[in-house]
C-alpha cells in the first residue's frame, strides 16, 4: 500500500464510490473490507494514522466476554464466540489460543466459575478453543508461580483468543486493498454535502500532508469515526444530541517476569466492577483495565493517577511480586465509544458493548459501540442496513472465510517477527537485497531497520509515531527505549521518504511530546 497511489486512484475515481468510509479503526476498517468483499467500490479515509485511536489501545484479546456472560448478554457471548473462532482460521499469524487461569477463593468461587466456564464453553460450540478446568491451587501456581498463595484455594483454567490489534488492522487493510478499495490516512473529512432531495451524495476532504481539498461523491456515507461519531453526526445536522458516552480504559506494561510461563491471569472481583486481565503479549505482560467516564474525546488521551493506582494495587493483591511505579515499562489508555443509553445509568461497565446503527433522515450511517472481536460481524450489519435503506439489490458477506494479508499457519511466535506472516519472507529478502538495512536499531525492542523501511513502503506509516507505536508495537512495550532510537527511526524514514533534516528534528520533537503520556514517571 502506497499513499500517493491510492490518492491518484481516488482522483481517478470521476464516478465516485459506493461506499465512502469515514474513520480508519477497527469498525471502519471492518466495513470497508466487508463492501469492496461483495463487489461496492470503496473508498476509506481516517483523519490521522489508522487505529490511532481507540483501536490501537485494547487489552489484545479476542474473546467472547466472560463478564457479558455475568450480566446475561448471552446472544452478544455467542456472537463473539463465533467470531472469534473465524478470526483464529483466517489470521492464524496473529490471532492465537491464549489460556487464562481464574483464582478462586473458596467453594462458591470456585463453583461459581466452574459452572459459568463451562456455560462459556457450550455457547461457543464447534468455536470453542479449549475446554475449562478445575485446577488445584498446587497446580495453579506450578503454572503461575507469581500469584499470591493467600488468595486463592483453586484456580479454573479456562481459552480465549490474543492478538495484535494494530497489525490486524493493516493487514484487513491490505486485504481491502488486493481487492480494490482505496484507503488513506492523514485526510479529514471537513464537510459533506448533500443533493437536492438533501441526502448525503460525499464529502469534501483536506489532505492533512499537503493542504490540497477534494470533492468525492459517494452513494453511502458511512460515519465510523468512534468516539468522534458526534462530530460527524453534527456536520449533518447541527446542534443534534449528542450520543457517544466516552469511556477510558487504562493498561500498563510490566516486565515478563511478573506473569512467567504462558497463561494469563483474570481477576473476576475489582474494586470498580471490572475484571483485571495480565496477559502475556509481546515477552511483556499487559495489565488493564478501567473504567473511566469522560466528557471529552481526543486522540491521545492521558492514564489519571487513580486508573494507574487501581491497576498497580489490585495486580499487587495477586501477585506476590507486586508492580510499583518504576517497573511500568509503559502505559496507554485508550476511548471506548459507547452508545449513551436512554436512561439515566452513569456508570459505562454497565452500558452495552453490543454495536448500534444510526441513520439520520439525510442517511449518514453512524455505528458505534462493539469490539475488535465481532469488527467483522459488525460490518455485515451495516451492509444489511445500507442495502435495506437504499432499495439496493441483497449481497452475501464473503469475509467470514476471507483470509486475511499474511494468512499463515504453523507460526513461531517466539520468533520477533512473527507479526508479518508471510510478508516474514519478503522482510528478509529484503535484507538480503540492501545490505544497509541489515542492522539493529534496540536489541531490547527486537527492532531491525528493515522494519522500519517496510513500514514506509508497504505499510503507509507517515510518521515516527505511525512506525514505533502501530507497526511495530515498541511504545506500548517500552516507551524509554522508543525516545532513546526515535532518531534512528527519523533517519531511516526521512531517507526512505525523500524528507529533510528540519522534518527529522520536527518528528523527533512530536514523537517526544506523544511518549510522555506512555511513561510513568
Amino acid at each position: 500500500m502506497k499513499r500517493e497511489t491510492m490518492i491518484a486512484s481516488m482522483k481517478n475515481q470521476s464516478e465516485g464510490y459506493d461506499f465512502i468510509v469515514i474513520g480508519g479503526g477497527a469498525t471502519g476498517i471492518g466495513i470497508a473490507l466487508e463492501s469492496i468483499a461483495r463487489g461496492y467500490s470503496t473508498l476509506l479515509v481516517e483523519q490521522s494514522d489508522f487505529t490511532k485511536s481507540t483501536s490501537s489501545k485494547s487489552t489484545k484479546l479476542v474473546h467472547g466476554g466472560v463478564r457479558y456472560l455475568a450480566q446475561g448478554d448471552i446472544a452478544l457471548v455467542r456472537e463473539a464466540c463465533v467470531e472469534r473462532g473465524r478470526l483464529l482460521a483466517n489470521a492464524p499469524h496473529l490471532v492465537r489460543n491464549q489460556s487464562f487461569i481464574i483464582p478462586a477463593a473458596g467453594f462458591w468461587d470456585e463453583l461459581m466459575y466452574t459452572v459459568g466456564l463451562t456455560f462459556y464453553d457450550l455457547l461457543a460450540g464447534k468455536y470453542s478453543l479449549g475446554r475449562s478446568l478445575h485446577i488445584s491451587k498446587r497446580k495453579v501456581l506450578e503454572r503461575i508461580p507469581t500469584l499470591n498463595p493467600k488468595k486463592l484455594t483453586a484456580g479454573i483454567t479456562y481459552h480465549d483468543g490474543q492478538f495484535d490489534d494494530s497489525r490486524l488492522a493493516i493487514n484487513a487493510l491490505q486485504t481491502a486493498a488486493s481487492l480494490g478499495a482505496h484507503v488513506i490516512n492523514y485526510m479529514q473529512v471537513d464537510s459533506l454535502s448533500k443533493d437536492s432531495s438533501g441526502k448525503i451524495n460525499g464529502v469534501y476532504l483536506q489532505d492533512k500532508e499537503s493542504g490540497e481539498g477534494y470533492q468525492v461523491k459517494g452513494k453511502a456515507i458511512i460515519n465510523a469515526t468512534g468516539v468522534f461519531a458526534d462530530e460527524v453526526m453534527q456536520m449533518d445536522n447541527p446542534g443534534m444530541k449528542k450520543i457517544i458516552r466516552p469511556s477510558q480504559g487504562v493498561h500498563i506494561v510490566l516486565d515478563k517476569s511478573f506473569l512467567p510461563g504462558t497463561d494469563a491471569i483474570m481477576i473476576p472481583k475489582t474494586d470498580d466492577g471490572r475484571v483485571l486481565f495480565a496477559v502475556p503479549w509481546h515477552n511483556r505482560v499487559v495489565v488493564g483495565t478501567t473504567d473511566t467516564p469522560l466528557h471529552e474525546s481526543t486522540l491521545e488521551p492521558v492514564a489519571l493517577e487513580t486508573e494507574i493506582n487501581f491497576i498497580l494495587n489490585t495486580a499487587g493483591r495477586y501477585l506476590t511480586k507486586s508492580p510499583a511505579r518504576k517497573d511500568v515499562l509503559s502505559i496507554f489508555a485508550g476511548l471506548r465509544p459507547l452508545a449513551a443509553p436512554s436512561g439515566d445509568s452513569k456508570k459505562t461497565k454497565e452500558i452495552s458493548r453490543s454495536h448500534k446503527i444510526f441513520v439520520s433522515d439525510s442517511e449518514l450511517f453512524t455505528m458505534v459501540g462493539g469490539k475488535w472481536t465481532t469488527f467483522r460481524r459488525m460490518a455485515e450489519d451495516m451492509l444489511k442496513k445500507v442495502e435495506a435503506t437504499k432499495s439496493w439489490e441483497i449481497t452475501t458477506s464473503k469475509t467470514r472465510t476471507l483470509r486475511l494479508h499474511g494468512y499463515m499457519t504453523d507460526v513461531d511466535f517466539t520468533d520477533p517477527l512473527y507479526f508479518y506472516g508471510s510478508d516474514r519472507e519478503l522482510l528478509l529478502e529484503l535484507v538480503k537485497n540492501e545490505k544497509d538495512l541489515d542492522g539493529i536499531i534496540s536489541k531490547r525492542l527486537d527492532l531491525n531497520k528493515s522494519q522500519v523501511v517496510w513500514a514506509v513502503r508497504n505499510e503507509m506509516a507517515r510518521t515516527v509515531e505511525d512506525v514505533i507505536s502501530r507497526r511495530v508495537r515498541c511504545l506500548l512495550l517500552d516507551s524509554a527505549e522508543c525516545v532513546r532510537i526515535a532518531p534512528v527511526v527519523a533517519e531511516l524514514m526521512a531517507k526512505e521518504m525523500g524528507k529533510d533534516e528540519e522534518w527529522v528534528k520536527t518528528e523527533i520533537q512530536d514523537f517526544n511530546k506523544i511518549a510522555v503520556n506512555y511513561t510513568l514517571n
